[in-house]
């Protein structure tokens, strides 16, 4: 279970996680929001409307759900079931809202939070994308500074500084080999308190 601040850049390291160690699947989430132009339904999501995701969830179809800006996402949890059952590890791609009904659900899951390397570069990555309104953009960066806080409540975070050395860890994280990033040890705090700081 992977989740983040918005710019971060957790989508970029689980598509490097994927092509470095293929015995790992990605669980397509689905989303209300509108399709940009590079991404693909399917694969990317499952673009729906709010009244098929309302639909879904009222059926119980998803493992969790939880609305994100004005938009709604959530993980299919046949999907979710049928990847674990012919043997796959499976990266679900969420936010703190849905890790913690995941967490409820699937105890043994491990959780890894995704941090940039500080607020200013946070702000820098959002700005970068070209894609939304000055709005939008105060905006997710409001709402990633809150989703900054919810740290604590997952057993690693990786600081996405440099990219190979942030993908190296958390495949470490994922394949169970690396323990050095542990929420709840004074080194992680340390980092997190610099990391909120700037």
């Amino acid at each position: 279970m992977i989740s983040a601040p918005s710019g971060a850049g957790k989508t970029t390291l689980v598509r490097g996680l994927i092509e470095r160690h293929p015995e790992f699947e990605f669980s397509v989430s689905y989303t209300t929001r509108p399709q940009r132009p590079n991404e693909v339904d399917g694969k990317d999501y499952h673009f729906v409307s709010k009244a098929e995701f309302e639909a879904l969830r009222d059926k119980g179809a998803f493992l969790e759900h939880a609305q994100v800006f004005d938009n709604y996402y959530a993980t299919g949890k046949a999907q979710v079931q049928q990847q674990l059952s012919a043997g796959s590890h499976v990266i679900v791609e969420i936010d703190w809202q849905g890790a913690r009904q995941v967490r409820a659900a699937m105890p043994g899951c491990r959780s890894v939070f995704i941090v940039p390397p500080s607020v200013a570069a946070l702000s820098q990555r959002l700005n970068a994308r070209g894609t939304d309104s000055r709005a939008v953009i105060d905006r997710r960066l409001r709402d990633s500074l809150d989703d900054l806080s919810h740290w604590q409540e997952f057993d690693y975070i990786v600081v996405n500084d440099q990219l190979d050395k942030a993908l190296d860890e958390l495949a470490g994280i994922a394949l169970g080999r690396l323990r050095r990033n542990r929420v709840g040890t004074r080194r992680t705090a340390t980092i997190m308190q610099r990391i909120l700081a700037g």
